[in-house]
């Protein structure tokens, strides 16, 4: 196991590291800085508070290509009724927290700590993390947020408060982008992303995608 230095910003490169559960590297810190590097080489963090840090890079990769996003008929009425209204970096840290609250099937707790809040509103503040909102009768019941590097958006976690409020929101903005984001970064499987249309690759092919946005 490969434990990194919390006063050298530097990681195992995932392409020739391999491990077979897709843990890359333990502990360093979440400053910003070793945040936004993680993400350009593919890795991102996931661990339970009061754990060690865990940088994971795993094969295969979950993924959405926006081209490839599902609408049911039941959602594409929900848009076309405009039951919702979006908005973008509106308010990222409520969106943070928000997610931090939600219930997960299968979970017993979150890996949302205070920690990772400022070090991704720090991120925020620098262009780099942003959110999406989804409100109703002017209250935010739905969001996400997560990290855009070139072409590419790593989503990391998402809410609602409502039924459908988070979907929509996720169909809303993938479809509004739909021509600037190659793909959407899932990191692991869940069966409501896999339902929009999200599917497993390779490693290595979401790493070749992720060099071709910063050369």
């Amino acid at each position: 196991m490969i434990w990194l230095d919390p006063d050298n910003i530097s990681f195992p490169d995932p392409e020739l590291y391999n491990p077979e559960d897709g843990l890359i590297a333990i502990g360093g810190d979440l400053k910003p800085e070793r945040l936004w590097f993680a993400y350009q080489l593919g890795l991102f963090p996931w661990y339970n508070e009061g754990e060690e840090i865990l940088w994971w890079c795993p094969d295969p990769r979950f993924v959405l290509f926006p081209i490839e996003l599902k609408i049911s008929k039941s959602m594409k009425k929900i848009l076309r009724d405009e039951i919702f209204t979006f908005t973008e970096n509106d308010c990222f840290e409520e969106v943070m927290r928000h997610c931090k609250m939600a219930e997960r099937k299968g979970q017993d707790g979150t890996w949302i700590n205070e920690a990772l809040i400022n070090s991704f509103v720090k991120l925020h503040q620098f262009g780099k993390a942003k959110s999406f909102e989804v409100w109703q009768k002017g209250e935010l019941v739905g969001g996400f947020y997560g990290v855009q590097v070139g072409n590419i958006f790593c989503g990391e976690s998402m809410f609602s408060k409502v039924s459908n409020a988070s979907k929509a929101g996720f169909i809303h903005f993938t479809t509004k982008y739909q021509n600037e984001w190659e793909l959407i970064d899932c990191q692991i499987h869940s069966e409501h992303l896999e339902s929009l249309g999200a599917k497993m690759i390779p490693k290595q092919v979401y790493l070749n995608i992720l060099k071709r946005q910063q050369s």
